[in-house]
């Protein structure tokens, strides 16, 4: 079976973790042992209340006068160091008292328990992720007047300039309370070790929960004459931030923020950092290395006749799937899941949330990390670099935009050969560099027995997708442009072909081991037009890539068109889910691979009716060399990932040799 799983998934076992807490560094430590991490509590910030707090005094004054409207309470340690403040001065059940006579605005969990513990309504409470703005947001949406009203805010550490101008453009006039100021630890020695640790390499992860600990580590590493080393070894560990103010701390200091949970809470910042912090430590490592390593496909020639291939490319090469893809025999059938890396995984959603479509496919870490993830966590025998289609399109100038509910949307779409004159050139290696960039990170952080694929759309589907403007049932654009203007159809394929080609070719070079072409739309024609309007550019783009790395060659609705995509290339064609694999298998002949072919509808029913559906297709696959068992589409968002596992092991299972 697949053993590609060297750390455990949803853990952060084998991961050295340092964290900046103080008042909560136990709690912190427990949560990192839990998860199978070893911590290191390195206490960054020290609380200290004021002993004189003539503001503290003041604003008791103030309230039990009846001249304060409305109190803004940001910490739990703060309501009660506050309470400590005028203890001696005023009575403490009348302070309360007066308190309770005002609406209280509390920002998170911790001042909302201590004033349930005191006895203390609370007006409004802050939801998640309890910034400045959210407060602000809050109190407008609960239409609480501020005009002319006189709020306190009770501080901690130190002022919140947004809060108070927020407060102040709103109508009120504000007081603000310190009650307590934020210092180094007295003793700095754990910080200090932590700093080495971090530019010795020997830290997997940093955890940072306020933005104080942002300042007091590169405070402290400055002091010692590190604070360069420092930064250069934050880029090469995982960074964990509790939420945007903190987030926000760490990239005004040029510091990149790797991780931030949906959920400003320790708990969810653990967790989530256990679900990405094994991937991303691989990426970010392989990232430092001079030259990210390239490992050739299937081999690198030196001199005619001579062959070097190191333990990772053999090791590749004796795969199951690139075994399948050259029609050898294999211990079991591969499977690997088309759409892989979607929305049906937690972790893709939370490296989703922060980003749109298109700017998680130009950020080569994150694209890396998601094709990576998809692949440990499901075990399957090959990972797909993540990305989409019609990025290279995007460089062409006909302003592509991915839109919630319609998907991708072409605003200068291309209906006539005047259209076409306008398209600008594409520099493949410059245009498309963060692609290329992805496959090398990706490549570098898979173990050395999962291959890497690299995909494209071919130039049918692509061309679909220009002159239509968008997804289309009836392809009326597409097929006018074929029918009416022949000449201008065939050069804007001659010149999708081109860019396709050098997009998989860079791709390769990058180190994927095998390449997809998908022609997703290329099932809505007849097989005289496929030939006519199609096939010479298919063909053209598959002979143009470099020898000997193996090519998929998939579409949909295919079933009419199948020897005619053989003819047009490719060592596996990948079958949908509306034919029968084996008599597919039967009209595409020998010498050929097929790919498929799981409704992915199935994925939905229950694990014994997954079993069923997929044991069919296994049987009239009959353990033939050559096939790869896959979905007949992308996977679909609402699948749940056991769903997903049960398959894979059953085909692992299954069909073990």
């Amino acid at each position: 079976m697949n053993q590609i799983v060297a750390s455990p998934m949803g853990s952060l076992s084998n991961l050295s973790v340092v964290s900046f807490e103080s008042r909560l560094a136990g709690a912190m430590a427990d949560l990192i042992s839990r998860q199978g991490g070893t911590p290191i509590s390195a206490p960054a910030v020290r609380e200290i209340p004021l002993a004189k707090n003539p503001e503290a005094l003041e604003f008791a004054r103030e309230l039990l006068a009846g001249r304060i409207d409305l109190v803004v309470l940001l910490t739990g340690v703060g309501i009660r160091a506050l309470l400590a403040a005028i203890e001696g001065t005023y009575p403490r059940a009348e302070f309360l008292a007066a308190l309770s006579r005002i609406p209280t605005i509390v920002r998170g969990l911790k001042p909302q328990a201590v004033l349930r513990e005191l006895g203390v309504p609370i007006t409004l409470a802050v939801p998640d992720p309890n910034t400045w703005r959210e407060i602000l947001s809050a109190i407008d949406d609960a239409a609480i007047p501020l005009q002319g009203r006189r709020v306190a805010v009770q501080e901690y550490g130190r002022s919140n300039p947004e809060l108070v101008a927020g407060l102040m453009a709103r109508g009120a006039s504000v007081m603000q309370v310190s009650v307590y100021r934020w210092a180094l630890p007295e003793d700095c020695g754990p910080l200090r070790r932590a700093i080495k640790t971090i530019i010795e390499r020997e830290v997997d992860l940093v955890l940072f929960t306020t933005a104080v600990q942002v300042n007091h580590l590169l405070q402290v590493a400055a002091e010692e004459g590190m604070e360069e080393s420092l930064r250069a070894g934050l880029r090469d560990t995982v960074v964990a931030s509790i939420g945007p103010t903190c987030s926000r701390a760490l990239r005004e200091h040029g510091l990149v923020v790797d991780l931030e949970p949906e959920h400003p809470k320790m708990g969810y910042l653990v967790l989530t950092a256990a679900r990405h912090a094994h991937v991303l430590r691989r990426i970010k490592r392989a990232r430092a290395m001079q030259g990210a390593p390239r490992l050739p496909a299937p081999c690198e020639v030196r001199q005619a006749g001579e062959v070097r291939e190191d333990r990772g490319v053999a090791l590749l090469q004796e795969s199951p799937f690139l075994k399948a893809c050259r029609l050898e025999p294999t211990p079991y059938t591969p499977i690997w899941i088309m759409r892989q890396a979607g929305r049906y995984m937690q972790e893709y959603r939370e490296i989703r949330g922060k980003l749109s479509f298109l700017e998680l496919c130009r950020r080569p870490d994150l694209a890396a990390e998601a094709a990576v993830t998809a692949a440990l966590r499901l075990g399957v025998d090959a990972a797909i670099i993540f990305g989409d289609i019609l990025v290279v399109v995007q460089p062409m100038g006909v302003g592509l935009e991915f839109t919630k509910g319609d998907g991708p949307v072409i605003h200068n779409p291309v209906r006539s050969g005047a259209d076409l004159k306008r398209l600008q050139p594409v520099d493949v290696q410059e245009s498309l560099s963060f692609a290329f960039e992805a496959v090398r990170l990706a490549r570098a952080a898979l173990p050395p027995t999962i291959p890497l694929i690299g995909f494209a759309g071919a130039p049918f589907t692509l061309a679909s997708y220009l002159i239509e403007g968008r997804g289309s049932r009836q392809y009326q654009h597409t097929k006018a442009l074929m029918y009416r203007d022949p000449g201008a159809w065939h050069a804007l394929m001659e010149r999708l072909s081109d860019v396709v080609s050098g997009y998989l070719n860079g791709q390769i070079a990058a180190g994927a081991q095998v390449v997809q072409l998908f022609d997703s739309w290329v099932g809505c024609l007849s097989p005289d037009d496929y030939c006519e309007f199609v096939l010479p550019h298919t063909k053209r783009v598959i002979t143009a890539l470099t020898p000997g790395v193996p090519v998929i060659h998939f579409g949909t609705d295919t079933a009419t068109l199948l020897p005619l995509m053989r003819d047009a290339g490719g060592n596996v064609i990948g079958l949908d889910w509306r034919v029968d694999l084996g008599e597919a298998w039967s009209r595409l002949g020998q010498g050929v691979g097929v790919q498929g072919n799981l409704d992915p509808m199935v994925l939905l029913a229950e694990p014994d009716e997954i079993r069923r559906q997929a044991g069919r297709i296994l049987e009239r696959a009959a353990k033939r060399p050559g096939h790869i068992f896959n979905l007949g589409h992308g996977v679909l968002p609402q699948t749940p990932v056991d769903h997903l596992r049960v398959l894979i092991d059953y085909v692992h299972e299954a069909t073990a040799r």
